[in-house]
């Protein structure tokens, strides 16, 4: 290396050493090991922040005039491209499925275990045996998991036990092939009787499918301040769709196929789910946060991610708007056919004509042309649940930055973009609708939204 090069290596190395290398007193801030990179998640478009009319800006028919139009800015924030599909649900009742059976099994082992005869220390194997809560490696672990096993670990009820379960050993459903008396004996407490099977067949018993999660109720804690577990509310509940709505929501119809089909058929996997109330849709938000953030801390110096939680009434229209100010439907103003005479959503045209548009009930959770977001039938298939509490009045009393109307008393919840079974008004990007929390109905579905956390580089 020259002398010159020498120099200038020098140099820069004391630059940098009274650049916060080193500790002199200043201020300097606390620093980190890791940077926060906002990730997008798989199948989410990022919504920029901006601001927004909200609200009708001609005549509103259905409101009377009740709500007049204002400005409002909001965050950036991520937001699934189409609806949750029964693919998607699917994948969190096959969780909650498995984790019940797996509880289930380990328990039995529990009590089997002791019922074998075998030298003090030896662990029997085979089997039920195989299904045993997951033991801790004491010679590997360390003092901490050591004293968590100790002091915490215990059966526990229901769901995700905090003994934690072993799922490297995979479940046999085959009734061929259960390994004894043992396994069969849970497996037959968790499908429907011999009386209620049709032509032989017994299918797990749904009941059985209830979801156990914690929410903090994070604005009530600020407002009224106390102990921190006074906020923190357990919420149980089945998961498992409804089914029957095709059924109950239309008076002297024949709808047994859909009702039959709809979400056990793989056929419809891309299409959206239906039959699922407001409460199963936060609990859905609540498995899929805990799936990524479960599988983030295998990884070293992973950041946990914010929470998947449905998008309020505000912003739903932002996004279904596109960034089109003052838009009609989230392709922009005119109606609901393109130049060419094809329709550009899924619904009710032509005086009640349902098969015109191309579909008779609901059609694949990616169909016809996104808006320029990204998003894909933000008017038409499905209405979609929000966060939103329903009140009249909530565009005057909401904030005008990142505005929202929680009210948790208030049973009737904001729906939006109208769904396959809905006239064009409903398609409008700022027409609103409600629906009963615990209602279920064949015509409505969810998409989730994450926020986004700093700012977007322009």
């Amino acid at each position: 290396m020259s002398i010159k090069k020498i120099a200038v290596f020098a140099f820069l190395v004391s630059i940098f050493s009274s650049c916060g290398f080193k500790d002199k007193g200043d201020l300097v801030g606390v620093t980190t090991k890791r940077r926060w990179f906002s990730e997008k998640p798989t199948g989410m478009a990022l919504i920029p922040s901006g601001s927004f009319t909200m609200g009708k800006q001609d005549e509103d028919i259905k409101e009377g005039g009740s709500i007049s139009p204002r400005t409002v800015s909001l965050s950036a924030f991520y937001m699934d491209e189409t609806e949750i599909t029964n693919s998607e649900y699917k994948e969190f009742v096959f969780w909650v499925r498995d984790s019940i059976v797996r509880t289930k099994l380990a328990m039995q082992q529990e009590i089997a275990r002791f019922m074998t005869d075998l030298p003090e220390g030896e662990k029997p194997s085979g089997g039920i045996h195989e299904y045993a809560f997951k033991d801790i490696d004491t010679a590997n672990a360390t003092p901490y998991e050591k004293y968590m096993y100790e002091n915490y670990y215990s059966l526990g009820e229901g769901i995700d036990s905090i003994k934690p379960l072993d799922w490297n050993v995979d479940i046999i459903w085959n009734n061929k092939e259960f390994p004894d008396l043992d396994y069969v004996e849970v497996m037959d407490t968790l499908y429907i009787s011999h009386e209620d099977a049709l032509d032989g067949v017994r299918t797990f018993d749904t009941k059985y499918l209830n979801y156990t999660y914690l929410k903090y109720d994070s604005e009530e804690s600020i407002r009224n301040g106390g102990n921190r577990k006074d906020f923190l509310k357990s919420e149980t509940l089945n998961i498992y769709p409804d089914t029957t709505v095709w059924i109950k929501d239309f008076n002297y119809a024949y709808n047994d196929p859909m009702h039959q089909d709809y979400f056990y058929h793989e056929s419809y996997a891309n299409y959206p789910v239906v039959g699922v109330n407001w409460n199963q849709a936060n609990a859905f938000c609540s498995w899929r946060t805990k799936k990524k953030n479960d599988y983030l801390r295998t990884k070293e110096n992973a950041h946990r991610v914010p929470d998947f939680r449905l998008p309020t009434e505000v912003e739903w229209e932002y996004a279904a708007r596109g960034g089109l100010e003052f838009a009609t439907y989230p392709w922009g103003t005119g109606g609901t056919t393109s130049d060419r005479g094809c329709f550009l959503a899924n619904f009710k045209p032509v005086r009640g004509n349902y098969a015109v548009d191309g579909a008779l009930y609901t059609v694949e959770a990616k169909s016809y042309n996104p808006n320029d977001f990204g998003l894909y039938n933000m008017a038409g298939n499905v209405a979609e649940w929000t966060s939103t509490a329903y009140n009249s009045s909530s565009y005057q009393m909401a904030s005008t930055l990142n505005p929202n109307i929680e009210d948790r008393k208030n049973k009737k919840k904001i729906i939006r973009g109208g769904s396959w079974k809905d006239v064009a008004y409903f398609l409008e990007v700022s027409s609103r609708d409600y629906e009963y929390a615990d209602t279920a109905r064949s015509y409505i579905g969810f998409r989730t939204v994450q926020n986004f956390i700093g700012t977007l580089n322009k």
